[in-house]
């Protein structure tokens, strides 16, 4: 039989669905396999990259992972075998969190908690012991420890650890110690701590170190970034490269932490203080670091506008970047071989030298602002070399 015409279309009403082959199911079921394939292999790759992150980060704290676990282990052995205590509870809970899981300023941390932990303790056996435990007994141990921490003059971690261990001691049962068996365990637990944060430091003298010369690399490399994209005007490239100046706050933050810790370190630990001089100059690295990254910053924000506005770049503001990146980069080889980078000076002062020729009045803005952020970031550097701001300022000779 043949089949029926469709009829014209009169133009009133819509127009009439055309007639679509059907899809055939092999067809379907091979694009919905296709497409669930591809989320997996996506979803794998976001699983390995998160175990890589985690992994990472496990690296990175496992050496003050292990003292934690070795001072809980050995608060709870000395507890047992020292004072004699049957179940030193204290002692363990006392080291873990006099430790802390970070590296920041252990020594005043140690220090604080330890003050917390004991006044709290103290208070708690103390209530127990003569008052039992129950309701108002809670209430008024935490309100007195945190009194007293508060009189003190402590901060804020002294003071909740001192009303959190008050609380502690009078939930538990009084007859897991008697009299002030808990106070000793928490006072043996906080020494041990101490004993460990002097004795076996993280790394307080290389970190900084190591901090600082990943700041000046991350710098140059932001540079590297930033002379590419004046040499080709990509907008793109351009605001990858703000991205990246800005990112390096965070790594500024890091070192100025590291730097505190190790100061503080060498002048408390018995071990560490023939370190005291070297570690003071790296301590002095911070300042000028953290305005070389403004200047940075500055810098970046002005390639993006050059880039937006589409306006020529001058080979001389070209060149004058990569020279301020090559100084940068041999800046972090000196201090990642443990030496001020003294050695930079004359090249610092010979790349001011040739800025300071370059013809700016026909320059554009953004040429002459990227000029001047680069000659702020050599007098950064020369400050890295153990120059004051002022004799940096005086080597670097003005612009005509």
């Amino acid at each position: 039989m043949s089949e029926t015409p469709r009829p014209p279309h009169t133009g009133s009403g819509p127009d009439p669905v055309p007639d679509r082959p059907a899809r055939p199911w092999g067809t379907a079921l091979q694009h919905m396999s296709l497409r669930a394939f591809d989320l997996s292999e996506r979803a794998g790759r976001a699983g390995l990259a998160s175990q890589r992150r985690s992994l990472r980060r496990w690296r990175s704290h496992l050496f003050l992972v292990t003292q934690m676990a070795l001072a809980a282990g050995l608060g709870w052995f000395l507890g047992q075998r020292l004072l004699g205590h049957e179940q030193p509870f204290f002692a363990s809970i006392a080291a873990i969190l006099c430790l802390g899981l970070s590296y920041g300023q252990r020594i005043s941390r140690v220090v604080e908690v330890a003050v917390g932990v004991f006044l709290g303790v103290l208070v708690g056996d103390i209530f127990v012991t003569v008052f039992g435990s129950g309701a108002w007994q809670i209430t008024l141990a935490v309100f007195i420890a945190m009194s007293v921490a508060l009189w003190l003059g402590a901060r804020t971690l002294m003071v909740m650890q001192a009303g959190i261990q008050s609380a502690v001691v009078i939930t538990l049962l009084p007859g897991v110690d008697s009299g002030f068996a808990r106070w000793a365990d928490a006072l043996l637990g906080c020494a041990i701590a101490l004993v460990i944060a002097l004795v076996a430091p993280t790394s307080p003298i290389q970190r900084p170190r190591h901090r600082a010369a990943a700041v000046l690399s991350e710098a140059a490399a932001t540079l590297r970034s930033a002379e590419a994209a004046l040499g080709s005007g990509d907008q793109e490239a351009a605001d990858a490269v703000l991205d990246r100046a800005r990112a390096t706050e965070t790594m500024l933050s890091e070192l100025s932490t590291a730097a505190a810790e190790g100061v503080e370190l060498v002048r408390y630990s018995p071990l560490l203080r023939g370190h005291r001089q070297d570690m003071q100059e790296v301590a002095a690295l911070v300042a000028p670091l953290d305005r070389m990254l403004r200047n940075l910053r500055v810098l970046a924000r002005r390639v993006t506008v050059s880039a937006y506005r589409g306006e020529p770049v001058s080979p001389e503001v070209i060149a004058l970047i990569d020279d301020v990146a090559d100084i940068a980069e041999f800046c972090a080889r000196e201090l990642t071989a443990r030496r001020l980078p003294t050695r930079a000076r004359d090249r610092i002062i010979a790349a001011g030298d040739l800025s300071s020729g370059i013809d700016h009045h026909a320059l554009s803005l953004s040429n002459v602002v990227i000029i001047g952020q680069a000659r702020s970031i050599l007098i950064d550097l020369l400050e890295l070399t153990g120059l004051t701001y002022a004799d940096a300022q005086e080597l670097l000779p003005d612009m005509h």
